[in-house]
């Protein structure tokens, strides 16, 4: 029988369909082909095909060239843009500003071909040190009040280029998702003098069917209310509301973590597309004539890393009632990713 299930975070339901029986090879994706386009802007060599670089980690060579392991350039074709003023207006109900943000391309690679699947830890806690360097930049204009750094992989997923990169936007907002999590962070801790993530993760280490790695630093958990089949989430075991926060061992954990994690879904789906996104806390820059917001962060909030393969499709269900179908079991995608594609036991 189908079970609902609610996220005690974000106080949304789901509906977990597992009679429906699907197994990782019904999902198998077909792996897009791994070929070098002529002319991809992204790689070396092709640096004059982007805006000049805000950042990057390189050897001791010339800005805007060759010789770089990490770069980061201003999207050229940008969601928000950089200059002017955020001049918030209303009338009634209806609100307004201008599109005023930071939209940037971190380039994690100067190698076509490769991918974080398949990086070394190591070049993996470069691309983290490039998220930590533009988000650090960034806190320091007041005009922004949240930073977003998510990767897409795979056109389904949004990719428009194949070439590994992630973005970054800066916003001069807070998106409703994010602070549906800092209130119920907070409540929690008002409550409770804890931190709900970390509550959370202590109970699911437990109860361990969720459980799909856990290594000395971080825990990596099928949600119990996974909206999506395979769904994962990462966390930290030190609480920590910041990612910039993260020591030099952790960060490369990290990369062994997410290196993990994507050969897994490799291995088991087929290298399907997905999209990867970084919460972490929002700007600690005091908000005129709001001095509750953000205050507790330190205490409450909880960094963390989602993955979202693109498997099924949302239709008229979803969003109609804002509920999510998901045809596997947390536990049994946990199982698969845990032990491999060949896990006994599954929904058999």
């Amino acid at each position: 029988m189908s079970e609902l299930r609610r996220d005690p975070i974000l106080d949304t339901w789901v509906i977990i369909a597992a009679e429906r029986g699907r197994r990782p090879s019904d999902f198998a994706a077909v792996s897009e082909q791994l070929t070098v386009p002529s002319g991809c802007p992204f790689c070396a060599g092709n640096e004059a095909k982007t805006p000049p670089e805000i950042f990057a980690i390189r050897g001791d060579t010339p800005a805007n060239g060759p010789g770089w392991e990490v770069r980061v350039v201003p999207n050229k074709y940008p969601a928000l843009q950089i200059d002017g003023d955020v001049e918030r207006a209303g009338l009634g109900l209806l609100d307004r500003m201008n599109g005023v943000g930071a939209h940037e391309v971190i380039i994690e690679t100067p190698d076509h071909l490769m991918d974080m699947a398949v990086a070394s830890p190591e070049h993996i806690a470069r691309v983290f040190d490039a998220f930590d360097q533009r988000t650090c930049d960034l806190r320091g204009d007041q005009r922004f009040r949240h930073i977003i750094i998510f990767r897409n992989y795979g056109a389904v997923a949004g990719a428009s280029l194949s070439h590994p990169h992630s973005q970054l936007i800066a916003l001069p907002i807070i998106p409703s998702i994010v602070v549906a999590k800092l209130e119920a962070a907070r409540q929690h801790y008002a409550d409770k003098e804890r931190c709900i993530f970390c509550d959370m993760v202590a109970q699911e280490l437990t109860l361990p069917e969720r459980v799909i790695l856990r290594n000395e630093h971080f825990a990596v958990l099928s949600p119990y209310a996974a909206r999506f089949p395979y769904e994962v989430e990462i966390y930290p075991l030190r609480h920590s509301h910041d990612f910039i926060l993260m020591s030099a061992e952790e960060r490369l954990a990290l990369g062994e973590t997410l290196r993990f994690i994507l050969q897994r879904y490799r291995e088991a789906l087929g290298d399907p597309p997905y999209n990867m996104m970084l919460h972490t806390s929002p700007s600690p820059l005091p908000r005129a004539g709001h001095p509750e917001y953000w205050g507790t962060l330190a205490y409450d909030y909880h960094w963390h890393i989602e993955l979202m393969p693109r498997l099924t499709k949302t239709a008229g269900f979803e969003w109609g009632t804002g509920f999510w179908i998901n045809p596997v079991a947390p536990e049994d995608a946990a199982r698969v990713l845990r032990e491999g594609s060949d896990a006994t036991g599954y929904n058999e």
